[in-house]
């Protein structure tokens, strides 16, 4: 496995590399990723629609989603939450501040349309028939929720999700084999997700899904509206993504692993020897 050192050196040639992919690339390699989640998503309200209990509803719903970021790490895609990290390499002056928000821009714009486009294939394909139209109203009832929040409550949750969801990727990359990067980002979105935190991608879906289901399957869903969705909801929830993936996890990092730290062999052979000594032991 790579030491914290070693992913965050890493990490800054990763930054940089995705700061020079073309406008193209961003908006297709984020709807790719906009689509993974939006599966997760749907996946995730499926399994828990018809089981009564809430808290194993939502441990239920929250042990399929994790397969959404399993697939944007594995499948190769660029996701807007994860990518808050790109502050690594602007704080290493690897990449300008332009670069990483043009990189934010035309990736959240990929997101939001794969996650629109599963939400509308999901409606308009007509899954939420399942279990005799109970998965339709949990879809709805999945958006209104997000809609209902408080600002304040939508951004905090926004906060402590990509934390959670910066730390899964960050994980990812200790691990050299697949089994193992599954394993390791799992848990943090498992949590995060259990918890009740908030991804401005997964919403993206979440909302437009209960938009287009509410009018679909004539469900009324007082205060889920367009606005609602994009204005308190959304924006709030995504402004906490970048603080808490970028202000806390991104810089937190690049402070304590890169900021007037040397980067030698020597150093890296000392981190690796403390590694193998406690997987020895």
């Amino acid at each position: 496995m790579y030491s914290p050192l070693e992913i965050a050196r890493n990490y800054v040639d990763i930054g940089e590399h995705k700061t020079h992919l073309s406008i193209f690339k961003m908006l297709l390699l984020g709807f790719f990723a906009g689509v993974f989640i939006g599966f997760a998503g749907i996946a995730s309200t499926t399994a828990s629609s018809t089981i009564a209990i809430p808290s194993v509803a939502k441990l239920v719903g929250a042990c399929v989603f994790p397969a959404g970021i399993a697939m944007v790490i594995m499948a190769g895609s660029e996701l807007f939450t994860g990518n808050c990290l790109i502050i690594i390499s602007v704080l290493e002056k690897r990449v300008t501040p332009g670069k990483m928000l043009k990189n934010w821009l035309f990736v959240y714009i990929g997101n939001f349309i794969g996650a629109a486009f599963v939400a509308a294939m999901v409606v308009y394909g007509h899954t939420p028939d399942l279990f005799q139209g109970n998965l339709a109203e949990a879809i709805v009832n999945a958006g209104k929720a997000r809609t209902d929040l408080m600002v304040m409550d939508s951004f905090i949750r926004g906060i402590l999700c990509n934390v959670l969801v910066c730390i899964a990727i960050w994980m990812s990359f200790a691990a050299v084999r697949i089994s193992g990067k599954l394993m390791v980002s799992f848990w943090p979105v498992m949590l995060f997700v259990l918890c009740g935190f908030e991804h401005c991608v997964a919403d993206m879906y979440f909302g437009v899904a209960a938009l287009l289901a509410s009018v679909e399957y004539g469900i009324a869903a007082e205060g889920l509206t367009w606005a609602n969705f994009l204005i308190k909801s959304l924006l709030p929830v995504t402004l906490g993504n970048i603080i808490g993936g970028a202000g806390i996890v991104g810089v937190g990092y690049w402070l304590v692993y890169l900021h007037h730290t040397p980067y030698t062999q020597a150093t890296v052979e000392e981190e690796q020897l403390e590694i193998d000594i406690a997987e020895k032991y």
